[in-house]
């Protein structure tokens, strides 16, 4: 994998941008922490209505764009060692996301917005990113000419986030239609099925990213052609295609969908956790497997995991779901998904990267990482924590027939422990960023490690 090939000057792009973006995403997310507790904070320069949707692009940016960096990067590994099919398109793919980004960003800071939720800039943005992503498409399939038949299942799940981001981006943009703009219930209904379902897109490019790796780790091929692996993985897809249907409990729409989607809520996260938890279960006896840096990531992600599981099911419950809806508890089912589960997942891959540029680095200084993710770790279990607690005092709250200003005060103490916490995560990322940002730097300039 030392070869100058382009794929990997295009990964490291996709990376370095994915870091910058996670990076600005929690510092824009923490400065929206510190606007409830200071609301004159930046008030007339960055309100709260900027900061929430910056930090909200920004993390999801980052996590497509370290999928994709990672994507890139496999492609020998996962085509036979095939080159890239058009290196051309790869990096139209990149300069059209960093395109994207720079527009997204300058756009929210002057306050220009449009959109729906999680897509808060002007729609024709949409249209580059539909395009930029065809590319990726076009590279992927034409390059790894996948065999489904006889193909591992993180092949599968490459293909299917790849296809459904794209379905699902383009189902996104029915809000523009009079069809759907003039109908609130029809509106709702599909703007949360197509975002619910883009979620469990970009589910399946982290997930087949974790699954790559830990064959890598262990060797172990077999576990990606299981009848389990595959069982999984289907069970992944039913859930990326309908569990999207407990976000509209509170919608008069179809009370068919409604069961159905409680029924498959049940089974989230379940999924990648019982994958998991077997491949340690299986290698953690194995020589120097407890001491490599990459499997004990995917040990921090699988606690998160299984922690997110419990609150997400509880939360998919009618009877909880009609309280928690839109309460900060919903806020921390995605934190813990976004934070815990998919970037552990993604820093896991982005340090088995590391792994194979630069072993001796990790050997030298996988210590200080360590620390820094046990410091991340910590602090988002607060910051977690916090958000459930602040849901509750909000609930009794409302059940105390309180107006906004007694329900904010009641919050009052709870905002320091946010605030404080959110800092400190934020310096913990940052601990683990300028570990990281040297050595993809160096496969971007080709720079020997």
């Amino acid at each position: 994998m030392n070869s100058p090939r382009p794929e990997r000057r295009v990964a490291a792009l996709f990376i370095l941008l994915a870091m910058l973006s996670l990076l600005s995403g929690l510092l824009y997310g923490t400065l929206g922490a510190g606007q409830y507790i200071f609301p004159e904070l930046l008030k007339t320069k960055l309100s709260f209505s900027q900061s929430r949707p910056l930090h909200v692009y920004l993390v999801i940016n980052w996590i497509f764009s370290a999928a994709a960096g990672g994507i890139y990067y496999y492609l020998p590994w996962i085509s036979g060692g095939r080159k890239i099919f058009s290196p051309a398109l790869a990096f139209i793919h990149f300069g059209l996301q960093l395109l994207v980004w720079i527009m997204v960003v300058t756009g929210f800071f002057m306050g220009v917005f449009g959109g729906r939720e999680y897509l808060e800039f002007p729609v024709w943005i949409n249209a580059i990113v539909l395009f930029s992503w065809l590319c990726f498409m076009i590279n992927f399939f034409a390059t790894v000419r996948p065999v489904f038949k006889n193909a591992p299942v993180y092949i599968w799940s490459f293909s299917t986030g790849l296809l459904f981001f794209f379905i699902t981006m383009t189902e996104a943009q029915l809000w523009v239609l009079p069809y759907f703009n003039n109908n609130i219930i029809r509106d709702v209904t599909v703007q949360w099925k197509a975002m619910g379902s883009m979620v469990g897109s970009w589910n399946m490019l982290v997930y087949g990213s974790a699954m790559l790796i830990m064959e890598k780790i262990s060797g172990d091929k077999e576990m990606n052609h299981s009848k389990m692996a595959y069982f999984f993985y289907f069970l992944g897809m039913t859930n990326l295609m309908f569990n999207w249907g407990h976000h509209t409990y509170i919608v008069p729409a179809s009370p068919v969908v409604k069961t159905v989607s409680y029924f498959i809520s049940m089974t989230e996260l379940l999924i990648l956790g019982n994958i998991i938890y077997t491949w340690r279960k299986k290698f953690r006896d194995s020589l120097g497997f407890r001491k490599f840096l990459p499997a004990s990531v995917l040990g921090w992600a699988d606690s998160w995991i299984f922690l997110n599981l419990v609150l997400s099911i509880a939360i998919s419950v009618p009877a909880i779901n009609y309280f928690t809806h839109g309460t900060h508890i919903t806020v921390a089912h995605a934190m813990g998904a976004t934070i815990g589960i998919n970037t552990m997942l993604l820093l896991a891959s982005l340090v088995f990267i590391v792994s194979k540029e630069n072993e001796p680095l990790l050997t030298r200084t996988g210590g200080h990482l360590k620390s820094a993710l046990r410091v991340m770790n910590i602090s988002l279990l607060v910051f977690w924590g916090t958000l459930i607690g602040m849901g509750i005092v909000k609930i009794m709250a409302v059940q105390d027939n309180e107006l906004f200003y007694g329900v904010m005060n009641r919050l009052r103490p709870w905002f320091d422990f946010f605030f404080l916490s959110g800092i400190v995560l934020l310096a913990g990322l940052a601990w683990v960023l300028i570990w990281l940002v040297p050595v993809f730097w160096r496969i971007l300039t080709g720079k020997k490690s």
